[in-house]
């Protein structure tokens, strides 16, 4: 019973802070990541938020080392 409670916690852990980070993205980085993504609508954004919240440690690795190649 306590591993299964320790992987719904690491579980529920990544999703919140995937959650966190997903906002903060689909708000800011998603425009610093793909200069396209510039005036895309709410829709668009909500529509990327699930990918993002799933997927945050590898959009944040690409977030950052674009944030480092700006002089």
């Amino acid at each position: 019973m306590i591993s299964a409670e320790l992987v719904l916690l690491v579980a529920a852990g990544y999703l919140a802070v995937g959650l966190l980070f997903g906002v903060a993205f689909v708000t800011v980085g998603v425009t610093r990541i793909d200069p396209a993504a510039r005036g895309t609508s709410t829709a668009f954004r909500l529509l990327i938020l699930p990918g993002s919240v799933a997927l945050w440690p590898a959009l944040a690795v690409v977030w950052v080392r674009r944030r480092e190649e700006r002089p």
